[in-house]
């Protein structure tokens, strides 16, 4: 009987301990820690699927994101260089940008697209709407700026036949 009583203490001690603030359950943290310090390459449990379950990415998604990140320096170039020609931005948020001064819609072109793909490495782990794994977004938004990128080359070089 002493024995259960010991046991029950020693488990009431227990949960009262665990009553402080469940660490994993403050991601940002987590992520921001994890970013500096990284150590965790696999989830401990079958139940970790979270972004924050891991904190050390594989090494392509950072040739693919600064691919992207580059593929989009490459875009504002092109299209300024395109507005010079007698082009016009079809992006409405990006033509208001391009009303004021050209360096503001180059840092928010790059600026935006930067802080999405970060959030895209981030999850890349994950599924987008339960079915598709968001690195394979990674590979689509790289391929449609590769694209981009050689169409607006390509535009350049034939200029007569462009917009």
């Amino acid at each position: 009987m002493a024995r259960e009583s010991q046991e029950i203490r020693s488990a009431q001690s227990a949960a009262e301990r665990r009553a402080a603030v469940e660490r994993r359950t403050r991601t940002l943290r987590a992520l921001l820690y994890g970013s500096f310090r990284p150590r965790r390459r696999d989830s401990r449990r079958d139940k970790d699927v979270g972004f924050a379950a891991v904190d050390w990415h594989q090494s392509r998604w950072l040739a693919v994101a600064l691919l992207i990140v580059i593929f989009s320096c490459a875009d504002a170039f092109f299209t300024l260089t395109l507005l010079d020609d007698g082009a016009y931005e079809a992006n409405p948020f990006m033509a208001t940008l391009l009303d004021g001064a050209p360096h503001w819609f180059a840092l928010a072109k790059i600026g935006l697209t930067s802080v999405g793909v970060i959030l895209l490495t981030v999850v890349a782990r994950t599924r987008a709407f339960g079915r598709v794994p968001v690195g394979f977004v990674l590979y689509a938004v790289l391929l449609g700026y590769a694209t981009l990128v050689a169409y607006e080359y390509w535009l350049c070089d034939h200029p007569a036949l462009g917009p």
